[in-house]
């Protein structure tokens, strides 16, 4: 596809990409485990290390799926169809289902990677779903708590990649298709994102701006969405943190996102 409009990071200069380095210096914690950990964040903070990234109060809200959900949602972006909370029983599980329709899915409130998410077509598939859900939301995020969302067959994954300054200024570097996984495992990534019409990138684009807003955000982020076959598109989560596939989009840019 053609390389996106350049209006969309003329405004680069104007953020403040790298932080302004305190007495004891600064941290910058890449993409790894640390980069998402908001205790790790309040550490930096408390030994008057300047934390490159987010505050750990956004790293903390934008990290739990539920509370990430409740934020888009509130700051008018699209969520999918589904609880609001967690689920305290299968039963409970199998009206929001109902209400919802078939198929959905099951995800853990405190994961990413694709692990605790599991998909069920019917009721007799929700049980088994449930249980394994929570069983690998355990295991891995030490939270057993899953909720309840419609699942979308045949969707993509796009993402827009944002930066934002202390002063406010928030804008977006265009986006990056990952539509090519295995077991939710990005193998690929794209930008720009090919087939998607100019109306959908400009409100995907505006959407990712606006939940980052929200939140008063700085630093480099990315919010990722679920495009539908029908155009619409869903608010998924949002990585708090500088992304192991940045270099795609500074390939596309010309920015510098570190």
């Amino acid at each position: 596809g053609s390389a996106p409009a350049a209006e969309s990071y003329l405004a680069v200069p104007r953020i403040i990409a790298a932080a302004e380095i305190t007495n004891a210096g600064a941290i910058h914690p890449g993409y790894g485990f640390l980069a998402e950990n908001a205790s790790f964040a309040e550490v930096c903070e408390s030994c008057n290390i300047r934390f490159i990234g987010p505050d750990p109060e956004t790293i903390s809200r934008m990290g739990d799926k539920l509370s990430a959900r409740a934020i888009a949602k509130n700051a008018g972006v699209p969520v999918l169809p589904g609880g609001e909370g967690a689920i305290g029983s299968l039963d409970e599980a199998k009206d929001l289902a109902k209400g919802i329709g078939y198929p959905v899915i099951l995800k853990a409130s405190g994961g990413g990677g694709g692990r605790g998410m599991r998909i069920a077509h019917n009721e007799p598939a929700l049980a088994n779903a449930y249980t394994t859900a929570q069983a690998e939301a355990r295991a891995a995020f030490k939270s057993s708590e899953v909720y309840v969302e419609k699942y979308v067959e045949k969707g993509r994954h796009v993402e827009v990649q944002i930066l934002g300054d202390h002063k406010g200024s928030i804008i977006h570097l265009c986006e990056r298709d990952c539509s090519s996984q295995r077991r939710y495992q990005k193998l690929v990534e794209e930008s720009p994102a090919p087939n998607l019409h100019p109306r959908v990138r400009t409100r995907l684009h505006d959407a990712a701006v606006k939940c980052a807003r929200s939140v008063h955000y700085h630093s480099a982020g990315t919010v990722e969405f679920l495009l539908a076959p029908s155009g619409d598109f869903y608010f998924l989560e949002m990585n708090t943190r500088v992304q192991v596939e940045h270099p795609v989009t500074e390939m596309v840019t010309g920015i510098d996102i570190v």
